[in-house]
């Protein structure tokens, strides 16, 4: 994700849904809670602050009992957020 503001952003947190019967079982370069459901992926120590311009690739592996869709919204400390 890329930090397309103004200003800084010190600390963030991504919110996402996912799709019926997925279910994280790693990730990378943030914390994700819960596992299931609306999922919260925060930042890291090392990765907290993002300046202008800045970004940060965040992943995660998943299994799923049939439904692999993707997330359709995302928001980024509360802001609704522009899939690219």
């Amino acid at each position: 994700m890329t930090n397309t503001g103004p200003s800084a952003l010190d600390g963030w947190s991504l919110v996402f849904t996912l799709p019926a019967g997925q279910t994280i079982t790693s990730g990378w370069n943030a914390v994700f809670s819960p596992a299931t459901g609306q999922v919260t992926a925060a930042n890291v120590s090392y990765n907290a602050s993002l300046p202008p311009g800045a970004s940060v690739d965040i992943g995660f592996q998943a299994t799923h009992t049939g439904d692999t869709g993707k997330p359709t919204s995302f928001a980024l400390n509360g802001a609704s957020c522009t899939v690219v």
